[in-house]
């Protein structure tokens, strides 16, 4: 469905944050300041924020762990000083300090996410059931990238919502490269949607550069599921100009990706300045208006760093963490 004018600047807002943040985690981890890992979102970040940026708050979220779900929650409305925090190992963390990337805000209805590719699958037919069972109208966005659809519960997730008729949103965020291993080598077909008609799911296929044509195939896909039609698939194509992790090699198989293409992506392909081009052009919005987007995002991470550098870091005792791992 066509974006209204404010739909277009609550995205673009959402996507400022998300790619701001994105760069604060970087001079986080570059700074020796994190705990743990992190995966760059760079020019990737616009399916993320438009996934979650038209969900309730009572509707379920299972972020892409790429960037660590900050595009997918920040634009859910999360508490980001506390999601930064938990990845210094503080004790202001969502998680008090122990999980790293692990994030959870159930407040939110984000449950938490991991790194085991493809858990999002089994877990997202449970809250799908759940939600029908209550005979809510809530909804569940599952996202997750393209080589997670080489794990085998991906096809019994889609069998069992088109089944069942869930309200489940596959949230497909295709950058055509798994890890080291490019998409064209695992995957007969050259759209990962392409599953969904085997199960009879309608799907749809977007550019993962454009924030408002995912937003539109957002908004499309909400109304579809929260109406009791069952399941729907969206692909948003985008592109990974970096490497896997940080301090890794930017690698398809054992090759190097072309530098000078990799920055033609990111000069040629920046979401937040495509976004910014047209709400200039269509005068939803003024360059002294894209202006000040800009500067409160980079105003919300100077206050998250200032509060991150100022909690305490985390010492749980040994009966703390038992009591986090082991059922009372």
């Amino acid at each position: 469905m066509p974006l209204t004018m404010e739909q277009q600047l609550h995205l673009f807002r959402n996507l400022v944050r998300a790619m701001t943040l994105d760069q604060l985690m970087m001079r986080m981890i570059q700074t020796g300041r994190l705990v743990g890992f992190y995966h760059e979102g760079g020019i990737a970040l616009a399916p993320g924020v438009a996934a979650a940026s038209f969900l309730r708050q009572s509707d379920c979220l299972w972020p892409h762990y790429r960037s660590h779900g900050v595009a997918h929650m920040a634009s859910k409305g999360i508490d980001t000083a506390s999601y930064f925090a938990e990845h210094m190992g503080r004790s202001d963390g969502c998680c008090k300090g122990r999980s790293s990337f692990h994030c959870s805000y159930p407040e939110h209805h984000v449950h938490g996410f991991s790194g085991n590719i493809g858990a999002n699958f089994p877990l997202s037919i449970g809250y799908g059931f759940a939600a029908k069972y209550k005979k809510t109208d809530n909804i569940v966005m599952s996202c997750s990238g393209d080589g997670s659809y080489g794990e085998g519960r991906s096809h019994e997730a889609l069998l069992m919502a088109a089944n069942w008729r869930l309200p489940i949103i596959f949230w497909c965020e295709n950058n055509g490269i798994s890890q080291h291993t490019a998409m064209t080598e695992i995957f007969p077909g050259n759209r990962v949607s392409a599953l969904a008609a085997g199960y009879g799911i309608p799907a749809r296929v977007v550019d993962g550069q454009d924030v408002f044509a995912c937003g539109e195939a957002a908004l499309d896909a909400i109304d579809h599921a929260r109406s009791g039609k069952g399941p729907m698939f969206v692909e948003c194509i985008t592109l990974r100009s970096q490497e896997h992790a940080i301090g890794g090699v930017n690698k398809a198989g054992t090759t190097v990706r072309e530098p000078d293409l990799m920055a033609e992506w990111k000069k040629t392909s920046d979401p937040q300045k495509l976004a910014a081009a047209r709400l200039i052009g269509t005068k939803v919005a003024t360059e002294a208006d894209v202006k000040a987007i800009v500067a409160a995002a980079a105003k919300e991470a100077e206050e998250i760093e200032s509060f991150c550098d100022r909690s305490p870091k985390a010492t749980p005792s040994v009966e703390v963490l038992v009591r986090g791992l082991y059922a009372a």
